[in-house]
């Protein structure tokens, strides 16, 4: 099995020459330019491609330009700008161009050239000397990372960035340096729990609750999986105890669900006798980092909204596609009574049981005592949750451009009406969370 799977994920000769003319020339092109404008520039190749460790047709590069630490990082940026038309400006710590360059995705990241990662000025600083910890010690447990990646990608583990919350391509490179092999990892893995500290140097600073911890060798107070979350870590480890159990193919190559079609969809919503809700609006042009904290931000402010009001919520996500985004809301119970019951305080505080009466004109029944304190009966304000939803959304804490973005326009699908969305990233994201399983 397992040469089986390095053949499908091992670049080839010609993959291999291809990727290293391209990153030789457009080094070559940068530093040329630097030189050019008089810039005292030193571009390099980071990352897994400068490592070896990049699976086959994965074209992505990631290219930084240093400067000295007295220099302008923004003299960096202007040249990356020029170096190739087909581009966008990005924006993480510090903005950066993603650019398509001779067919790879190329990021042109500006960092600063410290000489010790005990003083860097910004985080993309610290890249450098992970690329060199790691060249210094890969050679001949390539192929081992490629099988932990394929391994992670094929669990639905694999990735650092917030919408995933799984393993960087780093952190799985130090996890086979750690235990210093694919099966190794795995069978390490499968014995996880929440807890578990690695540090490879044996000189960690870091005191922190996350559920794994692997000290950075290069930056000894930094946790190299703070990214990873508690679910996804128990992910892997169900997926390589499985795995252990039951060696199959299958786990490095799982099938990705096909989008819904009308039907499916329909089928999946009777059968579960829910209601999704759907609420669609722009996507704020921010990196995903930054958009999906602020989703799951107003996510978790509109669960408690409605379930403040009475109303119950089967599950929830969140999604972006295209340049739309979305929170999906299935609900146990959507519609309320009219009626409902307002407590209010204990009889023998007669000021506040005025201003309490006061405050509920409209009485259906009551006031009556029950347990030694007012109560009234008196007509529910929203009996559906999507009223709710429609009268009290924009006043909610929902993250400052998500909350921009809604006040600028949103809408409510309810049912079967989240059927005229007809995107396939959309409808792969229905299937991924009707379809919701680990292993």
């Amino acid at each position: 099995m397992r040469e089986a799977v390095l053949e499908r994920i091992k670049p080839g000769p010609s993959e291999r020459k291809r990727l290293q003319e391209v990153s030789v020339a457009l080094i070559t092109r940068i530093e040329s330019m630097a030189e050019g404008c008089g810039l005292e520039l030193k571009a390099m190749l980071v990352g897994s491609a400068a490592r070896g460790t990049w699976l086959a047709g994965d074209h992505d590069l990631d290219v930084f330009l240093g400067v000295g630490v007295e220099d302008d990082l923004e003299k960096a940026l202007e040249l990356a700008r020029r170096i190739s038309p087909d581009h966008r400006e990005k924006y993480a710590e510090h903005p950066y161009i993603q650019a398509r360059i001779d067919g790879f995705e190329v990021d042109l990241v500006p960092c600063y050239l410290v000489d010790d990662a005990a003083h860097l000025r910004s985080a993309v600083d610290r890249t450098p000397f992970h690329n060199r910890y790691v060249k210094q010690r890969i050679a001949g447990l390539e192929d081992e990372v490629l099988l932990l990646k394929q391994f992670m990608k094929g669990s639905g583990v694999y990735g650092s960035e917030l919408r995933v919350g799984g393993f960087s391509g780093y952190l799985a490179e130090l996890l086979v340096l750690c235990y210093g092999s694919f099966a190794a990892v795995i069978e390490a893995a499968s014995l996880w729990k929440p807890g578990l500290k690695l540090d490879l140097e044996g000189r960690g600073r870091v005191e922190q609750a996350d559920p794994l911890v692997v000290v950075d060798p290069v930056d000894p107070g930094r946790n190299v999986a703070a990214a990873l979350t508690l679910n996804r870590m128990l992910q892997f480890a169900l997926a390589a105890r499985t795995f252990m159990a039951r060696p199959d193919i299958e786990f490095f190559f799982a099938n990705p669900p096909a989008p819904l079609s009308d039907r499916e969809i329909e089928a999946l919503m009777e059968e579960r006798g829910t209601l999704p809700l759907l609420i669609e609006f722009a996507a704020p042009d921010v990196v995903e980092d930054v958009l999906y904290p602020q989703l799951r931000k107003a996510e978790s402010s509109v669960n408690a909204l409605l379930e403040r009001k009475g109303f119950s919520i089967l599950r929830s996500d969140v999604i972006s596609y295209g340049n739309r985004a979305a929170l999906l809301l299935e609900m146990e119970v959507w519609r309320l009574s009219p009626a409902c019951r307002r407590e209010g305080p204990p009889v023998w505080q007669a000021d506040h049981i005025s201003r309490f009466l006061a405050a509920h004109p409209k009485i259906l029944s009551g006031p009556y005592i029950k347990d030694g304190r007012m109560v009234v009966e008196e007509e529910r304000r929203y009996a559906q949750a999507a009223d709710l939803l429609a009268a009290e959304l924009a006043s909610l804490s929902l993250g400052r451009h998500i909350s921009a973005s809604i006040r600028s326009g949103y809408k409510i699908y309810a049912g079967v009406e989240l059927l005229a969305i007809k995107d396939d990233g959309y409808r792969i994201f229905l299937a991924e969370y009707f379809q919701a399983r680990c292993i």
